[in-house]
């Protein structure tokens, strides 16, 4: 059904692993997925409720949000009247990069116990880098805006090893983390559950219920949501919705189309577009969200 209410926008800078969106929503509901990147965003107006490791966050205005990468969260408005956010999306590579030219010999990537940061000069840097974005500012101040929210945003995280969380305290991670590693190898292909506890060394139930504890996912959902993000990037680079479907895995366009504006709140035609002109969809003109 058509939401009239319901806006968003993208942004892409070329040549870097950084994106921008910016939306405004009251009925739409993301359903639970994850990025390949860092995200981090700030609620400009309203409230935002969110499920994340377990618990449910509400980010209400002037508040940052952030997301490590691969970490599963949903999102709706906690308010009658919606919310309105701003959202970066960041490569590890490029944050990696950053940090290693900043801060020469600093050990491991930043990650955030916690996914909603009460910091008002955190704040103000993420919006100054999206508005550079958003505005199409020049190289040098992007990247200079960049370096300025990279190093805010990592002194209010907690640099430690990468792992996985075992929420139950009775999950064979390393089990897991051979099924997700078969899915993420093979995510185009129609894998079987069997093979993926054959995998595990485990029963499918006992795959099913050790790989959410592990990862905030069912295995389906995973494959689903790495299905999207390999369409997201051949989006990006220019490919055709219906290529994208293809090569991605999904059945056929009209289901990427329906996962994809679940997902992103955009469609994939429109974010294509967005990837190749600056901006995708102006903030004013109304979504159809499916």
């Amino acid at each position: 059904m058509p939401s009239f209410g319901e806006r968003a926008a993208y942004w892409r800078v070329p040549g870097l692993a950084l994106e921008a969106m910016h939306a405004r929503f009251e009925h739409y509901a993301y359903p639970m997925h994850a990025h390949d990147t860092y995200s981090f965003g700030v609620t400009d107006d309203g409230a935002q409720s969110f499920a994340c490791r377990g618990e449910r966050h509400v980010s209400a205005a002037g508040l940052v949000m952030a997301f490590n990468p691969d970490e599963p969260h949903d999102g709706q408005s906690a308010v009658h009247h919606g919310y309105r956010y701003r959202m970066l999306h960041v490569g590890e590579d490029l944050l990696r990069d950053v940090l290693d030219d900043a801060a020469p010999g600093r050990a491991g990537l930043p990650l955030f116990d916690t996914p909603v940061v009460d910091d008002p000069a955190l704040a103000r840097a993420v919006a100054r880098l999206h508005t550079a974005v958003v505005e199409n500012a020049p190289r040098l101040v992007v990247e200079e805006r960049l370096t300025a929210a990279v190093l805010a945003l990592s002194r209010d995280a907690a640099t430690r090893p990468a792992r996985l969380p075992d929420r139950q305290g009775r999950v064979e991670l390393a089990s897991m983390a051979r099924a997700r590693g078969l899915l993420r190898q093979r995510f185009a292909e129609n894998i079987a559950a069997d093979e993926l506890a054959r995998v595990a060394d485990c029963s499918r139930f006992a795959l099913y219920r050790g790989f959410r504890a592990a990862y905030g996912f069912a295995p389906s959902d995973y494959q689903r949501d790495l299905r999207l993000r390999r369409a997201r990037a051949l989006l990006a680079e220019g490919a055709s919705p219906a290529s994208a479907a293809a090569d991605a895995g999904f059945a056929d366009q009209a289901h990427l189309t329906r996962w994809f504006t679940r997902t992103y709140g955009v469609t994939p035609a429109a974010y294509r577009r967005g990837c190749l002109k600056d901006p995708l969809i102006p903030v004013d003109r109304p979504l159809r969200l499916m």
